[in-house]
């Protein structure tokens, strides 16, 4: 990718330079705040008890959703998943006297201390149906439409392709995609997931209307895979997600399984292919 230039910061004829170090300094002081804000909020979080942590959680995530988000127990629970991601990969290194927890068991937690607020929880936790909305919770995810992006080379005799792998050791490789959004485009979805999980942004390659992609249906789940060619191999990849991608890297479309030949990542790479023999 060529390199982004910007305005030239030489002053103006007639300007003086002091608007320059103004901006400066005013730079340097936001990012002091910023960081003061961020040890004052990380101070305050380790000092507090896991029961002072899941009303906090409570407010942040669930309580102050907009009045048709809580009446979904579904939009709930996709609100607690994120509760617990923020839990385990922000909140616990800062208190790590606070406990791991499972989703399953983190969603009781969480729930139980927003039934109170939300009359909808409350309906299940009387009635002892946690466990069952969770079931029920997961099961719905496994039916919520994916959509991702095949990012190919610009060497056709020499194709290949970008994959990512999931953070554990024992995490597959696979295409960038991911679940879509309420009221999300599956295109809007593909180039989200796409810059989540590898930092690039294929806004403008990837037309609005396009119909470019390949499609199926598996266990009642839509997986939609977007084309988009043309990408330079020294083009630089970082993840903006935090314990979910652990690299990124191009494999040659010759080396990737197909429904007739199996075939496993080089030695080295760790992990198997995921839905990939599908699409090829």
């Amino acid at each position: 990718m060529g390199v982004i230039r910007g305005p030239s910061l030489a002053p103006v004829a007639g300007s003086s330079a002091t608007a320059s170090t103004s901006k400066s300094a005013a730079t340097s002081s936001a990012a002091s705040t910023a960081q003061s804000t961020y040890n004052d909020a990380a101070y305050a979080y380790a000092s507090l008890t896991f029961q002072e942590v899941l009303e906090d959680l409570s407010s942040r995530f669930i309580v102050n959703l907009p009045a048709e988000e809580l009446s979904s127990i579904e939009r709930i629970c996709f609100q607690v998943e994120q509760a617990h991601w923020f839990y385990e990969d922000f909140l616990r290194p800062i208190n790590p006297s606070l406990p791991s927890q499972g989703l399953r068991r983190f969603s009781g937690s969480l729930l139980q201390a927003s039934a109170q607020t939300v009359p909808l929880i409350q309906q299940y936790t009387s009635g002892g149906a946690l466990d069952a909305v969770f079931d029920d919770f997961m099961r719905y995810k496994t039916r919520v439409p994916v959509c991702g992006i095949v990012l190919l080379n610009t060497t056709w005799d020499k194709a290949s392709c970008l994959l990512v792998k999931g953070w554990k050791s024992s995490s597959a490789w696979g295409f960038p995609k991911g679940k879509i959004n309420q009221s999300e485009s599956e295109r809007d979805c593909a180039v989200r997931e796409m810059l989540e999980e590898t930092g690039f942004n294929c806004d403008e390659l990837l037309p609005g209307n396009s119909a470019e992609y390949m499609e199926l249906t598996m266990r009642e789940q839509r997986i939609r895979l977007y084309i988009v060619p043309g990408i330079e191999e020294e083009t630089r990849f970082e993840t903006l997600t935090r314990k979910e991608i652990s690299k990124i890297a191009w494999f040659k479309l010759s080396d990737l399984p197909t429904w007739k030949k199996q075939k496993e990542p080089a030695a080295g790479l760790g992990g198997k292919f995921y839905l990939i023999s599908p699409f090829v």
